[in-house]
C-alpha cells in the first residue's frame, strides 16, 4: 500500500498552473510520504485528440515532471500496468449507471465533445473512466489523495466504489482513500484572471514552464491588471494573481517589498510584471537545465521509467489477484 497516489494525462506542455497547482506538491510531499504517481494515458483517448502524438506526450510528460523534481522511482506510466483496466472493468461491476450519469464533468466533457466535433459521437469511455480513474487510485491502496476542488466528486465516487465491494465480498480490503488538503496556489490565466491558466482556453491563456525566456516575459508583460470595477479595499483579480505567481515562486521578499507598494498605493505595474517575469524565468531556466540533462540520456531514461512502471506495477498485480480471489474470479498461477 501507499501513501499517497496522484495522476496526470499527457495533454502536451506543462504549464505554471500545472506545476504550482499540482506538481510542485508531488515534489513536496514525495519528501514526506510513500508517493506513487501516474502518467494516465488511457485517459487520454476519452475525448478527441491526435493518436500520432500519444506517446510523444506521454514521453515528454515524463521528462518534464523528472525535470521538475517528481523521483523516477515514484513514476509510472498507465499503460504500461494493464492491470488497471483489468480492476476497472471489475470495479465497474459494483458501480450503478446513475452513479455516471451524475458526474458533473461528464456533462461539462460531453458538451465540449459535441460543440468541439462535428458529429454528436460521445464515447462510452468518457462515462465510464471514473471508474477507471477509481482503479487507479484503489490498486495502490493509498491513505491520501492531494485533489482539487473540482476533483471531489470524483474521489468521493471512488469511495463508494470502495465501500461497495468491501461491503459485497465481506471484507475491508480497500481502504477508502482520504482527500489530501495541501495548500497551493490557484493560478489564473494572466490574460483573463477570471479563469484559471489553462491549455484549453487558448495559447494566451496559459504560460508553458519550458517556453523560451521572451515568450515568458512577453505574456507577463501583457497580463491583465485591472479590468473593471473592483469594490473599494479589495484587489483586482489580475494583480491578485500576479502576486500569487510572485508567491509562488518563493520570492518572499519581492513580494513583502511589492505588497508594501501596493498597501501605501506606490505600486508601479510595471515593476510588479518585471518581477514576476524574472522569477518565472529563473525557474524555467533551473528545470530547463536539468532536462537537457535528462534529454541528453534520453534511452536510458526510458529505461529507468519503464522499469520503474515494472516495479510500481507488482503492487497492482497483486491487488488485482486479491480481488479475483475475493470476487471468485481464476488467478493465473
Amino acid at each position: 500500500m501507499k501513501d499517497v497516489l496522484s495522476a496526470i494525462q499527457p495533454t502536451g506542455e506543462m504549464h505554471f498552473g500545472n506545476y504550482f497547482g499540482a506538481v510542485q506538491n508531488w515534489c513536496l510531499l514525495q519528501e514526506k510520504y510513500d508517493c506513487v504517481y501516474g502518467v494516465v494515458d488511457y485517459h487520454a483517448i476519452t475525448m478527441p485528440i491526435n493518436y500520432e502524438k500519444l506517446r510523444n506526450n506521454t514521453w515528454e510528460l515524463v521528462f518534464n515532471l523528472l525535470a521538475v523534481g517528481v523521483k523516477p522511482e515514484n513514476l509510472f506510466i498507465q499503460s504500461l500496468i494493464p492491470e488497471h483496466t483489468e480492476l476497472a472493468w471489475i470495479l465497474s461491476c459494483f458501480t450503478s449507471y446513475g452513479q455516471l450519469t451524475r458526474m458533473t464533468q461528464f456533462k461539462d466533457k460531453s458538451n465540449k465533445s459535441k460543440e468541439e466535433t462535428s458529429d454528436s459521437f460521445i464515447s462510452a469511455g468518457l462515462l465510464s473512466y471514473p471508474i477507471l480513474q477509481a482503479a487507479d487510485i484503489l490498486i495502490y491502496r493509498p491513505k491520501f489523495v492531494p485533489i482539487g476542488k473540482d476533483q471531489e466528486q470524483h474521489l468521493e465516487l471512488t469511495r463508494n466504489i470502495a465501500l461497495k465491494f468491501n461491503n459485497s465480498v465481506g471484507k475491508e480490503y480497500f481502504r477508502l482513500p482520504e482527500i489530501l488538503f495541501t495548500e497551493t496556489p490557484k493560478i489564473k490565466s494572466t490574460a483573463n484572471p477570471e479563469i484559471k491558466m489553462s491549455k484549453s482556453a487558448g495559447e494566451k491563456h496559459y504560460i508553458s514552464v519550458f517556453a523560451d525566456e521572451n515568450i515568458i516575459r512577453k505574456q507577463v508583460r501583457s497580463a491583465v491588471t485591472d479590468a473593471g470595477e473592483v469594490a473599494e479595499g479589495k484587489m483586482s483579480p489580475g494583480v491578485e494573481n500576479l502576486f500569487e505567481i510572485i508567491k509562488a515562486c518563493g520570492k518572499s521578499e519581492d513580494y513583502s517589498n511589492l505588497m508594501s507598494d501596493y498597501n501605501s498605493g506606490n505600486l508601479k505595474y510595471v515593476a510588479l510584471k518585471e518581477s514576476v517575469a524574472n522569477a518565472l524565468v529563473e525557474l524555467s531556466n533551473q528545470f530547463k537545465q536539468k532536462k537537457q540533462e535528462l534529454l541528453l540520456n534520453k534511452k536510458e531514461v526510458k529505461e529507468i521509467i519503464k522499469q520503474s512502471s515494472s516495479e510500481i506495477r507488482k503492487i497492482a498485480q497483486q491487488t488485482v489477484r486479491d480481488v479475483k480471489e475475493l470476487t471468485g474470479l481464476l488467478n493465473v498461477k
